[in-house]
């Protein structure tokens, strides 16, 4: 369906057996500047306005008496199909002329009902009249359908996770809305200018590197180093030089936008002929401008991801000690590149009681987690250092975050290794209780814990655990064996029983545990295993 301004002449289809009638309705409708199709009977009309025909008219003048249907028939299956149901129908007749036939002709389709003889100026009143309601009807009926696919492209850039999911949201919501090909240029997190092209929407996305000075070069057509929102037509020439490999034909309308000074833009492409009236490019406008807005609290959340990642690592150790007596081994793994900053961490520190290994979790996920754990294991660090039992430490631990961190909670899971005395001391706050793996009795969890740090509330005193020659130890966070919708007794029930089949190597061990149990995690990953030979 194309947009016509309501005084454009228009393509009419008279349809009427009489060969005289055709004649002269085709004269006067010429000489008002509109072209004229005819046809001499119903089914030849009807295959006129057939909606793969080359030339759909605009509108349709239809006698009422033809020689293989009524008119009233022509106009009733006109208005029923819906690829022509928006074809505005002017009825004529000489014999039917009464108020009945009138309401009839109306009733089935007929926009408009003129009794012959005609007026030639009412003819065209008449057809003025009809399309100019027709056509502001169109308009508001394609605004519609594309605000509506402006309201989804906009869901879909702002939903976007990544930057190749934005380029598709943003060059198929272009594609969607302006229903033609787009293309969309925008600087990835790596600074390399990307190309991305759709040829329609739904169609597949292809993605390509771009040159380095694209987007300045882009820039230069309005936007420069402004901010706001600018549609810029360049002709196909230019356009071809800056992007030879583009698939767009014809002149372009490039929309730029940009949310800060000093940030790079998001440029969006069409055909200019997609353009077609002040609507469309206030439509492109604003998918142009929410683009930009997504882009932005993209590189910004990314920009801050990264961040908080380099703060959380910044706070866990680079090595485990070298304990006679004792083999460790360790694994951490950030979550997926588009989750939230966790609080997960784990340390190993010599002490004058012996080795005392610790993981915990900060509640929550966000820098200020990743924050409060660096806290809690640099005091954690202190109290065993200067010789605290597991469960003073814990008492610290606790009067620490009422003081500094009041409202946070953080799990935690303390196990103190005297070698000489082969045996644990275990001091869990809250934490995945750890698993102890007895050589002669297989895996069992140590259940026994007392609450998260940061309620205020008392711990117990630690359990002791006997270790004879070959008890392994692991100790995790919840990232490993924690899964949406599933009972955590469950899954830790399928990680004990991992354990007790899986190889004897510790840092073998380490590598099937993540393998089976750490993929496609949410949250954060830490594990420490050990070895007491």
């Amino acid at each position: 369906m194309i947009d016509r301004a309501p005084d454009l002449p228009a393509t009419v289809l008279v349809i009427d057996d009489n060969e005289t009638n055709r004649y002269i309705l085709s004269r006067w409708l010429q000489r008002a500047g509109h072209t004229v199709l005819t046809a001499a009977t119903g089914e030849q009309g009807l295959a006129r306005l057939d909606a793969g025909s080359a030339e759909l008219p605009d509108i349709a003048i239809v006698d009422v008496r033809l020689p293989d249907m009524s008119g009233f028939e022509v106009s009733e299956r006109v208005k029923t199909d819906p690829l022509t149901a928006h074809v505005p129908v002017i009825q004529i007749s000489a014999a039917a002329i009464s108020p009945d036939d009138h309401a009839e002709g109306l009733r089935r389709g007929a926009d408009a009902y003129l009794d012959q003889p005609i007026d030639p100026g009412e003819l065209l009143a008449t057809v003025a009249a009809t399309l100019r309601y027709a056509r502001a009807r169109q308009r508001a009926e394609r605004l519609a359908q594309r605000l509506i696919a402006l309201n989804r492209a906009t869901l879909d850039v702002y939903s976007a996770v990544g930057f190749h999911s934005l380029a598709a949201a943003a060059t198929g919501g272009a594609a969607a809305v302006l229903s033609c090909a787009a293309s969309a240029v925008f600087l990835s997190p790596q600074a390399q200018a990307v190309h991305s092209m759709i040829a329609g929407h739904r169609s597949p996305l292809r993605v390509q590197p771009a040159h380095p000075d694209l987007l300045d070069q882009l820039s230069a057509h309005g936007l420069n180093q402004g901010t706001g929102v600018t549609i810029a037509r360049i002709p196909q020439g230019q356009w071809r030089a800056l992007l030879p490999s583009d698939h767009l034909s014809g002149d372009v309308a490039l929309a730029m936008s940009r949310t800060k000074r000093g940030r790079p833009p998001i440029c969006l492409a069409v055909p200019a002929e997609a353009l077609r009236s002040a609507d469309d490019e206030q439509l492109f406008q604003q998918l142009a401008n929410a683009s930009a807005l997504a882009l932005e609290a993209l590189r910004t959340y990314n920009e801050e991801h990264a961040l908080g990642l380099a703060l959380q690592r910044s706070f866990l150790p680079k090595e485990m000690p070298t304990v006679p007596g004792i083999d460790l081994a360790f694994r951490y793994l950030p979550a997926s590149e588009h989750a939230e900053i966790g609080g997960d961490f784990y340390e190993a520190v010599q002490t004058v009681n012996g080795l005392l290994l610790a993981i915990g979790d900060v509640v929550g996920h966000s820098v200020t987690a990743a924050t409060v754990m660096g806290e809690v294991r640099h005091a954690l660090r202190a109290y065993a250092i200067e010789g605290h039992s597991p469960h003073r430490i814990l008492e610290r631990l606790e009067i620490l975050l009422g003081h500094s961190q009041p409202g946070i909670t953080v799990t935690l899971c303390l196990v103190l290794v005297t070698p000489d005395e082969r045996r644990l001391q275990i001091a869990n706050a809250g934490h995945i209780p750890p698993l102890v793996i007895d050589p002669r009795t297989g895996p069992r969890y140590h259940t026994p814990h007392g609450p998260l740090l940061g309620l205020g509330l008392s711990h117990p005193e630690p359990t002791e655990v006997p270790v004879p020659p070959g008890t392994r130890l692991l100790m995790v966070t919840d990232g490993l064996v924690e899964v949406r919708n599933a009972d955590l007794d469950v899954t830790l029930a399928e990680f004990r029983d991992a354990v007790a089949s899986g190889p004897e190597d510790l840092e073998e061990m380490c590598d099937v545990l993540l393998a089976r149990f750490g993929q496609n995690k949410d949250d954060d990953i830490a594990l420490i295993t050990a070895l007491f030979t």
